[in-house]
């Protein structure tokens, strides 16, 4: 197995299916399946990628098996005021304005549960640490439990701060915001 950064077609194709994949199973019975199938494509994330590695601001980390995708994270520093790309929602921190963010992190759903996550965001908060910032936080669904307790393996903790997410006309999530210093 090996980390790269991402930045080729490959690279931000391989996120974005890791993502695709991984909201496809994660949220499944809290974001409507007509939402899961038909804006959560294999490739929607890809201009994403492709635009982060451009502006050089938000960074990809990919874990391989030889060719084969099992792993992701983006990260960089904390959204203020502003919207990375095509997401879902704004999401906004002034308050965390000097820490680094884990913006996202998806392992394949067939290889849940093996250490790849535990691979790449230790890589995360080690490459955010040398960067010189003294958190992390990220966002991670309240339904999540298992993203809340793994987040909370490594760490972070629920700051009391969420944000609201109006998906669908009919579906209002929310987001609970972790955090962890460096």
């Amino acid at each position: 197995m090996h980390l790269t950064d991402s930045h080729s077609e490959t690279h931000f194709r391989d996120m974005s299916l890791l993502h695709a994949l991984g909201w496809r199973a994660a949220y499944q019975g809290y974001i409507p399946d007509s939402f899961l199938s038909g804006s959560i494509t294999d490739d929607r994330w890809v201009p994403v990628f492709r635009q982060n590695y451009e502006e050089g601001i938000y960074r990809g980390l990919l874990l391989y098996d030889r060719d084969r995708p099992l792993c992701c994270a983006t990260y960089g520093p904390a959204r203020v005021d502003h919207t990375a790309g095509d997401t879902i929602c704004k999401f906004s921190s002034p308050d965390l304005a000097d820490w680094g963010e884990l913006v996202s992190l998806y392992a394949h759903p067939d290889h849940w549960r093996k250490g790849y996550g535990s691979t790449v965001i230790e890589e995360v908060l080690h490459r955010l640490e040398a960067a010189g910032y003294p958190g992390c936080f990220l966002y991670v669904l309240k339904e999540n439990d298992r993203a809340r307790r793994f987040y909370e393996k490594h760490g972070f903790a629920w700051d009391g701060h969420s944000l609201e997410v109006a998906l669908t006309p009919d579906t209002l999530l929310v987001d609970l915001r972790y955090c962890r210093e460096l």
